[in-house]
């Protein structure tokens, strides 16, 4: 069940400079995501969804368009109001990881509570629990493997509650069953807190449990499917 919109591109557009080429990354990119919703950015590599991904995160700004995401105007917004927005309302996963190399697997995920003066020690172990890594909980990044960081990932980028989940290929690192097990838990996420899920992927079961699989080509939409 989904409910308002939370996220809306309108007619968004994002150029970057490579050198003396101009190179037009997202090109009149509409889309909406609701609460409770899964959508999957797919397409071949460098099509555009690493950078939608960044402007719904608030990592980044338009150039043309519009980016609203939950209610905050991306373009607009001053940068005390974009720290806040990620702080409190959006989960990241990227295909970096950037987990803090001198943090605990536990320290990790429990820094966007920390970042936000807040606490809950159960909600932290729970989540590490449930992506497989309670044995690992005292361990640091450089001590684990790259699946294992990447499900460190995921688990920081739920613990807060966010109302929006952005991800990279957040099966990219893992193996069949783990990659299954964190499909179902963002699914769970979605249908029990209602927080809204958009993920880019080349990965068939993301996007088979989606909602939505939306095709880019060329920073272009190209197609839908429900």
């Amino acid at each position: 069940m989904t409910g308002a919109p939370v996220v809306e591109l309108d007619r968004v557009g994002r150029n970057y400079r490579r050198g003396d080429e101009e190179v037009h990354a997202l090109v009149d990119l509409s889309l909406t995501l609701d609460s409770g919703e899964l959508v999957a950015l797919v397409g071949p590599s460098g099509c555009g969804k690493s950078t939608a991904l960044n402007l719904v995160a608030a990592v980044d700004r338009p150039d043309r368009g519009r980016v609203t995401v939950c209610g905050v105007d991306i373009a607009t917004a001053s940068e005390n109001e974009l720290v806040a927005l990620r702080r409190r309302s959006i989960g990241m996963v990227f295909q970096a990881f950037h987990l803090v190399p001198h943090l605990t697997v536990e320290e990790n995920v429990s820094l966007p509570l920390a970042l936000d003066g807040r606490r809950d020690p159960d909600r932290v172990l729970d989540l590490i629990d449930r992506v497989g890594l309670g044995h690992r909980a005292r361990h640091y990044p450089s001590e684990l493997s790259g699946g294992e960081q990447q499900r460190t990932a995921v688990a920081r980028a739920l613990v807060h509650r966010p109302r929006v989940v952005v991800a990279d290929e957040p099966t990219g690192n893992l193996d069949s069953r783990t990659g299954a097990a964190v499909i179902e838990l963002l699914d769970e996420l979605r249908r029990s807190e209602g927080a809204a899920l958009l993920l880019a992927t080349h990965d068939a079961r993301v996007a088979g449990a989606a909602d939505r699989v939306c095709e880019l080509a060329d920073g272009r939409l190209v197609g839908r499917r429900s």
